[in-house]
């Protein structure tokens, strides 16, 4: 059975869901038994690793073209929303957190980027915390780079810059509603 449908050019990024951003370095072809298999080489120049997948396994190890405008809006609009602060265990939450990285998918990594950027404004992060969400900008980073063809810097300041404001913005709402409940009580 011979799956000849290449979706992915040499020079293309794609996005490998446990990797990340990566740039097609070209099909291959090689021999495995007595089959013979395409592979697409891809290469992850910030890791320096270089993975070969199967042409006929792409879809299903879920290697993907860069996501699209509005996949990307979407995204930027979960980093503008109100974080959700679920208090359940640390450990648990960590292992949702890397599961919504290694997803690939851009809206559940902005998810993890907003959730961990607004708890370390009350207290300081733990070493675990601050990693998970560094693993998690630089994904988005190097996805919103690509995209936009500009610096992996460039869209990790655009990235930070968004969630600074929207914590600023959600630190003016709470401090509005506690004297708005300060007022109502001493009336």
């Amino acid at each position: 059975m011979s799956n000849d449908n290449i979706d992915f050019k040499t020079g293309d990024y794609v996005v490998y869901p446990a990797h990340g951003v990566g740039q097609v370095e070209g099909i291959e072809t090689t021999k495995i038994g007595e089959c013979e298999v395409k592979l697409y080489a891809i290469s992850f120049e910030q890791d320096r690793m270089r993975l070969k997948v199967p042409v006929m396994k792409a879809n299903n190890a879920g290697l993907r073209k860069l996501c699209t405008e509005d996949r990307l809006k979407d995204a930027i609009k979960t980093l503008k929303g109100r974080a959700r602060i679920r208090r359940t265990m640390w450990s648990r939450r960590a292992q949702e957190y890397e599961m919504k990285i290694n997803s690939g998918d851009p809206v559940a990594i902005a998810e993890v980027l907003r959730d961990l950027k607004r708890s370390n404004d009350d207290t300081e992060q733990s070493y675990s915390e601050r990693q998970i969400y560094q693993s998690a900008l630089e994904r988005l980073a190097r996805e919103v780079a690509a995209i936009e063809r500009i610096t992996e810097d460039k869209a990790t300041e655009q990235l930070e810059g968004i969630l600074f404001k929207a914590a600023k913005s959600a630190a003016k709402k709470a401090q509005k509603a506690a004297k708005d409940a300060a007022e109502k009580a001493a009336a």
